[in-house]
């Protein structure tokens, strides 16, 4: 299942044509790339920028990439804290220990 995803993924990260819109160049943005941003925006409470970068792609795709973004998140900081990731994300949602 994860393969097909990544798989489907692939397809936005490597598409960053520019197109243009009214008569200027327009970056295509990666899922990525948006969710990246979008979780910045979102940790800042930058409303302006969460509304930008939610328009990069389709909501589906930053629904994708924001949980891509977590899952390499609790994996880094569980290899960084030497915990298991179960415990790292508890932790980070303010959870009790399981």
């Amino acid at each position: 299942m994860f393969d097909a995803m990544r798989k489907y993924a692939t397809r936005f990260r490597t598409s960053s044509h520019p197109e243009t819109a009214g008569g200027r160049e327009r970056r295509t943005h990666n899922l990525f790339e948006a969710a990246a941003a979008y979780v910045a925006a979102c940790a800042e409470d930058d409303q302006d920028r969460i509304d930008e970068t939610a328009a990069w792609v389709s909501p589906e795709a930053l629904s994708f990439g924001v949980s891509e973004l977590a899952c390499r998140a609790v994996l880094a900081l569980a290899r960084e804290r030497e915990e298991t990731p179960a415990a790292v994300a508890r932790d980070l949602l303010g959870l009790p220990a399981a």
